[in-house]
Parts: C-alpha cells; structure tokens; sequence
C-alpha cells in the first residue's frame, strides 16, 4: 500500500526540493562564472587536496565525490587538461589509477575556495538563526544515514 505524502510532508518535501536545486544550481553557476569550472570539478579537487599525499586511487575518489567510474574518468580528463589533476598507475595492481592533485590543481581550488564559501554563506547560512543551522545539520546527518545504510 503506498504512503501518500499528507499535506505537511508534502509542502517539507517541495520546499526541500527547491531549496536543494536551486543552492546546488547557484554554487554550479557561481563556480563557473567566478573559477571556470563547475561544482563537480571543484568537488574532486577539494577531496583530493584533504586526502593524504593530495592523491586518492580512481575508485576511492569516486566513492568519495558520489560519481560513477564513468563520469569521475571524464572528469579526470578535462581536469588533466588544465594541468590540475595527474593519473597515475597503480604499482601493485595493473587496472588501478590514482589521481593526485597538482600544485596548479591546488592553487585553482585555493583561488576559487573564496567565493565558493561566500555563495555558501550567503545563500544557506545568512537566512537562517544559529538554531536553523543546528537543526539543518541534524536533519541532513539523519537523511544521510538512512541513505547511506
């Protein structure tokens, strides 16, 4: 039998929707217009530079960014292109990449991380109270968890 939404979950659920699109679609737009790349991009550089060595096998990076082996492979490929990201083989096993961030690669995150912050800021943290933010967090902490498994 389904569960139909009532009203209440049906108004939490749209305004989530729109809320979640339209913050994901300005930090998409403002990234391209302010860094020339979109919020993909941005996504692996920053995973990469927080992981150990700024470098992570292929598989794990995808993981990480929530990609296909597919898309983070196109990914890797256009950020090659611009000198920010080099692939690397495996030493002990022949089918495995890592993808390790370059000193450009770092710099270009380091140039972009400013204004990417100040989008965040403006349109997530400045409308809400200090208790908004608390119960933002708790209520994406619990929808990650029982997405996650």
């Amino acid at each position: 039998m389904t569960r139909w939404l009532d009203d209440e979950e049906q108004a939490a659920w749209r305004a989530f929707y729109s809320a979640t699109t339209l913050l994901i679609d300005r930090l998409d737009r403002e990234l391209q217009h302010e860094a020339g790349m979109p919020h993909a991009y941005y996504e692996i550089l920053v995973v990469l530079s927080e992981a150990e060595g700024r470098s992570l096998r292929m598989s794990e990076l995808a993981v990480k960014t929530r990609s296909s082996r597919s898309r983070l492979s196109h990914a890797v490929t256009k950020l090659e292109s611009r000198g920010w990201v080099k692939r690397r083989d495996c030493d002990d096993d022949k089918r495995g990449q890592f993808a390790d961030l370059t000193d450009e690669g770092f710099a270009a995150l380091v140039s972009a991380a400013p204004g990417h912050v100040e989008t965040v800021r403006t349109h997530l943290f400045d409308p809400l109270t200090p208790q908004q933010i608390e119960q933002l967090r708790l209520i994406s902490e619990a929808i990650t968890t029982t997405l996650k498994g």
